[in-house]
């Protein structure tokens, strides 16, 4: 089986070098083509190959807080990100710019499964708006009317 994709990334190598060739932009010496038809062969063959440990674990970026976790709670009035170290009053948006989602940020960061997405003086102005519109209560029935 693996004499098959051998063959694959030969002709592969092949066609690359053929279009390379036909750009009439491309002027080359007739002594760079196996050259370049080695160099094409060569990245295939690495692109195909499969991926050893050693470089799955160099993947895996131990990642360092802009600051402390007890820092970025310092203020009631906004959480300090620990991607880029600014305020924000809710990490939900930031985050997702990010490509994050909450337990992934937590799980990067190792921070606790408690660890708050919104600050808490934002939170309370919520809860006490939500209060007064009557949000969480249950309806009266029509016939109390």
């Amino acid at each position: 089986m693996s004499d098959n994709k051998g063959a694959d990334a030969v002709a592969m190598a092949a066609e690359l070098t053929i279009a390379w060739l036909s750009n009439g932009h491309t002027r080359v010496a007739a002594d760079d083509v196996p050259a370049f038809l080695m160099s094409m062969h060569e990245a295939l063959s690495s692109l195909a190959a499969p991926v050893s440990a050693d470089t799955k674990i160099a993947a895996q970026t131990n990642y360092t807080g802009a600051l402390t976790e007890r820092k970025s709670l310092a203020s009631r009035d906004h959480i300090i990100s620990l991607i880029d170290g600014k305020p924000y009053k809710a990490l939900r948006r930031h985050l997702s710019k990010h490509g994050l989602t909450p337990t992934e940020y937590r799980k990067r960061y190792n921070l606790k499964h408690d660890y708050p997405m919104v600050a808490p003086a934002y939170s309370e102005r919520r809860r006490d708006i939500a209060m007064q519109t009557g949000l969480g209560l249950k309806s009266r029935p029509l016939d109390a009317v």
